[in-house]
């Protein structure tokens, strides 16, 4: 069904960002305009597209109907049409309801955090075009569209990421997370370009692609998903694409927590379940999807467990969040690593947000140690906090219990008794490293204690309504074993996605299995936290801290083999080689003309004798080329 609304969930925000980026040239230009207008603009926009996909959602809900529009043709070569179109299916709407909904809180939220900032209107001119790359990225209706938001997302980052630029490292950060996108975002064109040559459609919409794909060469498929996928590796910060993620800590908590929870790190999980029925049907591509998720939430969870900068400690943790996420949708598991999706977008966003209250009350210490050295009494966010960190730990009847644990059991039916084993113990140190952090900040002994610390309105507001979803999210998809429909799953079954059909009895086992593992890590994190000495922190020093050296691996692999490699082509190609070659030459012709040169020597009678031996020449040619 043709439906102009859906190009207004886009347009809403990206109004929003013209808007206030003319509103903050003028502010800078003209005179000073009122942070309230920016926060008007900024904070209403997402809520207008979030009440057009609630409009959609409900009719969708009442009627089974997909909601389409074309817009324009913007290409037309050949045989070959690509309609600037957008889809409005029931997986396009599942994602847009909650990017919209945590986006808007998280803008709400960013009101309270950015209070005095002299760059408030751009922020939030920056955080508009965010949300709306997103909205266009998961409505895009063919894989052309859909890199447009995928590249926009990627360009918003960097402003973000950057946006202390006065700073040099958040600059590094900011290009450090651009540059290792563009090389997945590399990937992910040659993945398009691969299956269009594999499918040969007139048309690359994903209703055309799925038609065709079954006439299409499998090692051309092979190919195009393994690409594909090198683009998820980039944007949800998986192994070995992950390193720019930590770093982008660097941006303002607001954009941490939009990155995190509602946009671009799910942005590859996404894609990967919009290219289902690619995926469905190549078997080994799947597998090795979901074992670079089990390793990759495996290999952060284990750095998380050393780190001290609260931040960092919930940017590893997005990344392991993220490496379950592949595991089910790389297992053929879509709704349940989409259920994972929407659940983690609500705690993550939570602990991010609480984590900015933190800062800003202790004027933007990071530290764990320190900022439990000067703790400040902060009861909501106190509260919002311990919810969050709950939920991420999978302990019932929280929301991250229900998503994971569906991925964990996925797991184990398949048979990938490895990819389970790595699961639960990543759950452990999931329980372990979240406590500790938990356990640091808020319960240890400490000799300070700041009270009546005043906390915005606009900041303690979204932390209790997402709190209200980190609790009670995971009931939207209650399992048959408790009773439940399984809605998620049912919203979700146009993906062909694989379901659970164990015995009551094995399943009670695993979950029984999942929560006393998460347990032990609470326990453990418990003995060891719960009355650390905060004045005597942890050594920065060792493998694990040091986040087992890869960044300096990849700096000497990548960056100073680069570095060699420029110097050796300016010095010893271009310098000696090239522009020897060249000046060399160059040398010689001036010789040339130099002797060339005597023969001008102002005596008629010289000139006259090479005319007349010119001339000569030219009558012995004419005689013999005449036959005369």
């Amino acid at each position: 069904m043709s439906t102009p609304l859906l190009v207004w969930i886009i347009l809403a925000p990206l109004l929003g960002a013209i808007l206030n980026a003319g509103f903050y040239f003028y502010h800078i230009k003209k005179q000073k305009v009122s942070d309230k207008i920016f926060s008007i603009i900024g904070t209403g926009t997402p809520l207008i597209a979030f009440l057009i996909t609630l409009n959609l959602f409900l009719q969708m809900e009442e009627n089974s109907i997909i909601f389409t529009q074309n817009l324009f043709t913007w290409l037309s070569i050949g045989n070959l049409t690509i309609q600037m179109s957008l889809l409005g299916d029931n997986l396009a709407i599942f994602m847009s309801m909650f990017i919209t909904f945590v986006g808007w809180l998280i803008h709400i939220y960013a009101i309270g955090y950015m209070k005095g900032d002299d760059g408030f209107g751009k922020f939030f001119a920056y955080f508009n075009l965010f949300l709306a790359s997103m909205l266009i990225l998961v409505l895009a209706d063919n894989p052309i569209i859909l890199f447009i938001g995928w590249e926009g997302v990627g360009l918003c980052s960097y402003l973000l990421i950057a946006f202390y630029y006065q700073d040099k490292e958040n600059v590094i950060a900011g290009n450090k997370a651009f540059i290792a996108n563009r090389v997945g975002d590399f990937g992910f064109l040659l993945g398009v370009v691969t299956l269009f040559f594999a499918i040969g459609a007139d048309s690359l919409s994903f209703s055309a692609i799925e038609a065709n794909i079954s006439n299409a060469s499998t090692e051309l498929l092979i190919l195009s998903g393994f690409l594909l996928f090198v683009g998820a590796m980039g944007k949800s910060a998986q192994i070995p694409l992950y390193v720019w993620l930590p770093d982008a800590m660097a941006g303002p908590t607001p954009i941490s927590a939009l990155i995190h929870a509602a946009t671009m790190v799910t942005a590859g999980v996404y894609m990967v379940a919009r290219f289902h029925f690619l995926y469905s049907g190549i078997e080994n591509i799947g597998l090795f999807i979901a074992y670079i998720g089990a390793f990759s939430a495996l290999f952060a969870a284990v750095i998380a467990t050393k780190q001290q900068d609260i931040k960092k400690i919930l940017a590893y943790s997005t990344m392991s969040q993220l490496g379950y996420m592949f595991i089910a949708v790389g297992l053929g598991f879509y709704s349940s690593g989409l259920f994972h999706v929407f659940t983690h977008a609500f705690f993550k966003a939570m602990l991010f947000m609480g984590a900015g209250g933190i800062i800003i009350a202790l004027h933007h210490e990071q530290n764990i140690f320190k900022i439990a050295q000067h703790r400040a009494q902060l009861p909501i966010i106190h509260f919002t906090f311990l919810v969050g960190v709950i939920a991420i730990s999978g302990i019932p009847p929280f929301s991250g219990f229900f998503s994971k644990d569906a991925i964990l059991a996925a797991a184990f039916q398949e048979g990938e008794y490895l990819i389970w084993g790595i699961g639960m113990f990543t759950a452990f140190l999931t329980a372990f490293y979240m406590f500790r952090l938990y356990f640091i900040v808020f319960v240890a002994p400490t000799k300070n204690v700041t009270k009546h610390i005043y906390t915005s309105k606009t900041i303690t507001f979204p932390l209790l309504i997402l709190s209200i979803g980190a609790i009670a999210a995971g009931f939207l998809n209650l399992p048959a074993i408790f009773g439940g429909e399984a809605r998620v799953d049912t919203w979700l079954s146009q993906l062909n996605s694989n379901a659970i059909h164990m015995s009551h009895s094995t399943e009670y086992i695993l979950m029984a299995a999942s929560i006393i593992i998460a347990a032990a890590g609470i326990v453990v994190a418990y003995k060891k936290y719960a009355k650390f000495d905060i004045y005597k922190p942890e050594s920065e020093e060792g493998i694990i801290a040091n986040k087992f050296y890869i960044d300096e691996l990849y700096d000497k692999l990548f960056v100073q083999s680069s570095k060699k490699l420029s110097t050796f082509i300016d010095k010893v190609v271009d310098e000696k080689i090239i522009d020897g070659f060249i000046m060399t030459v160059c040398n010689e012709f001036v010789s040339f003309g130099k002797k060339v040169a005597t023969i001008q020597n102002a005596n008629v009678r010289f000139y006259a004798g090479f005319m007349l031996v010119g001339m000569s020449c030219i009558f012995v040619y004419l005689y013999i080329s005449l036959g005369l």
